[in-house]
């Protein structure tokens, strides 16, 4: 397996699972992708945000132990960004509330803009930027993929400059393929698309692939997505196919929905 310098820019927070589960855990779309692709073997970067407290020295320490370099990990006055979750019967997950805390305001400097001019390959989570940053990066030629569903403000939405464009369509095939086709026809060189049970696509306008879920007794869903993008760079990076690369997307979301958060780690009580 080839190894490459990879980074992942944007959110992080503490996931904190409501009773009966009564826990907390380090997450985040960015921070979960990070730590998988670490996980996967890369040498992966954080740029993002904590806060001078308990939670932002736990997140710096847990993202260290899994792997993942943070030179670029800014850490502010004010507090780390937390999630509020319930967990249905099912296993899916159910957000009550959100506060983004220092991540609501994070811009990576321009220190850490030709670090990461000089990545392999950038990958963008939630963040409020208008699209600063994978402008920035897309107009230096740096390869740059995000994950657009997590982010619903207008404001902050766009795929212009992107090498890899994720999206989630829920399990609606005609609401995923409508999707690619927005994406490709926007500017994005490569549409991925979730469709929860129904497995996964891509398409860069000329080939398509698509691919169904793994089977797995799911404990929860909680970073599956993130981890679905993982497992695809990992492979699309490399050289894989679409097809090969849906596959190891899938393989890793399967993973992570057995077992509670977005990576594996000890949880820590309310």
């Amino acid at each position: 397996m080839s190894r490459y310098r990879l980074a992942v820019v944007g959110d992080n927070c503490v996931d904190r699972f409501q009773p009966p589960v009564g826990q907390s855990l380090i997450g985040g779309n960015a921070t979960n992708v990070a730590v998988q692709l670490a996980l996967l073997g890369h040498e992966v970067y954080y740029f993002g945000a904590v806060g001078l407290d308990a939670d932002g020295e736990r997140t710096r320490d847990l993202l260290a132990e899994k792997g993942v370099r943070v030179d670029h990990l800014q850490m502010l006055p004010g507090e780390t960004a937390y999630t509020n979750i319930d967990i249905t019967e099912a296993g899916d997950r159910v957000f009550t509330h959100e506060d983004f805390g220092v991540c609501q305001d994070y811009l990576p400097s321009q220190e850490d803009f030709a670090a990461l001019a000089g990545m392999d390959h950038v990958h963008i989570g939630w963040i409020a930027d208008r699209g600063v940053v994978r402008r920035s990066l897309g107009g230096a030629s740096t390869s740059v993929s995000q994950d657009v569903s997590v982010n619903n403000d207008p404001a902050h939405l766009g795929v212009d400059s992107l090498r890899i464009a994720f999206g989630s369509a829920g399990e609606n095939r005609e609401k995923a393929d409508a999707m690619m086709k927005g994406f490709l026809a926007s500017g994005a060189k490569l549409a991925v698309v979730t469709r929860g049970g129904e497995g996964s696509a891509a398409s860069d306008g000329i080939e398509r692939a698509e691919t169904g879920i793994t089977p797995v007794e799911v404990i929860d869903t909680t970073g599956a997505g993130d981890s679905f993008i993982a497992g695809f760079l990992h492979a699309y990076i490399g050289g894989g196919s679409l097809e090969t690369s849906l596959i190891s997307g899938r393989e890793c979301a399967a993973r992570t929905c057995g077992h509670v958060g977005g990576f594996p780690q000890e949880p820590q009580p309310l």
